[in-house]
């Protein structure tokens, strides 16, 4: 894809944004009707747990929210208190929680060395912690998946190596074992592909899902992640890679390269890639779960202001694609 200006690229973007605002409301499609479950993460809007929620439900007109960090905190760390106001909250705006998105195994590999990719601004809000501590990250996911009423949790690959081959089976069987203590509880573990862990790009998930059989292990699709890690053509290749029923959550994200030829994060409709294929793509294989904006890009100044622009661009590309 070629470079865009910083200019032009706010300029498109502001054009959707607006256009999208300028729609009657009567006669439209609702989200109700998407064969999807449309949500956003929440703090890609803002801290502010109630205010997010509110954008999600009244702005946005959704029914669906992912968890991952609010009132400043990752949800590892919210107190009891938070929590049940956290629930008050979403019964306000009838939201319902599509999965906990938590930091599991967002850590190095024991024994191998210290990856170059490990990033404590990756970790939204999360305390950064040792292998010996994702027991208690994993006890307390369960929990929240619970207090939540939702049946999936998210995890990772742990921080990307130069060469996993050597510990690619003993990380294998880290996972599936996990995953079949999730599944004990009633609730699915659905791995990230992050482009600084070692499940990456498609291709590297599709190896990853084929090593591990377990029912209870599945893919967050994270066609924009894909990208990150230099993937161009995560959809369609990366995605033709991958076994469809394996895939239970979505993240929706975009990126391009800049003018100095670096991939940067993008709204959902301008990037490397087409949103209303990869829906379209999704809905033919029978896919039911959620699809969750993930805005990444800040490129309208505040999260809120990039998150309504880049909603903007995804709910087009769900009206283009005949999932909204």
């Amino acid at each position: 894809m070629a470079g865009v200006s910083r200019r032009n690229f706010l300029v498109g973007a502001g054009i959707t944004a607006a256009t999208c605002a300028a729609q009657p409301l009567f006669g439209l499609p609702t989200a109700a009707q998407s064969p999807f479950k449309i949500a956003v993460i929440s703090d890609e809007i803002s801290q502010d747990f109630d205010h997010a929620c509110s954008v999600i439900a009244n702005d946005f007109g959704l029914h669906y929210v992912e968890l991952r960090e609010m009132w400043g905190k990752n949800l590892q760390a919210v107190s009891d208190a938070e929590i049940a106001e956290a629930l008050k909250i979403l019964a306000k705006y009838n939201l319902q929680v599509t999965d906990i998105a938590s930091p599991l195994f967002k850590v190095d590999w024991p024994g191998a060395p210290k990856s170059q990719y490990g990033s404590k601004g990756d970790m939204h809000g999360a305390a950064e912690t040792a292998y010996k501590q994702q027991d208690e990250v994993l006890a307390r996911s369960i929990s929240l998946a619970k207090q939540f009423k939702t049946d999936k949790i998210r995890c990772f690959d742990f921080w990307r190596l130069d060469d996993v081959t050597p510990y690619r089976a003993a990380i294998n069987e880290k996972l599936r074992a996990t995953a079949e203590i999730v599944g004990q509880q009633g609730l699915l573990l659905v791995i990230e592909n992050e482009f600084a862990c070692n499940t990456a790009t498609g291709r590297e998930a599709a190896k990853t899902l084929n090593a591990i059989q377990s029912p209870h292990f599945a893919l967050n699709w994270d066609a924009g992640n894909a990208v990150m890690r230099g993937e161009l053509d995560a959809f369609p290749a990366g995605w033709d890679a991958l076994p469809k029923n394996r895939i239970h959550h979505c993240h929706c994200k975009n990126a391009v390269k800049d003018d100095t030829g670096k991939i940067v994060w993008s709204p959902v409709d301008k990037g490397y890639i087409d949103w209303t294929a990869q829906f379209r793509a999704l809905k033919q294989v029978g896919y039911r779960d959620a699809v969750c904006l993930e805005t990444h890009w800040r490129g309208a100044g505040t999260p809120e202001a990039s998150t309504r622009i880049s909603w903007a661009g995804m709910k087009q590309c769900l009206v283009n694609s005949g999932t909204f």
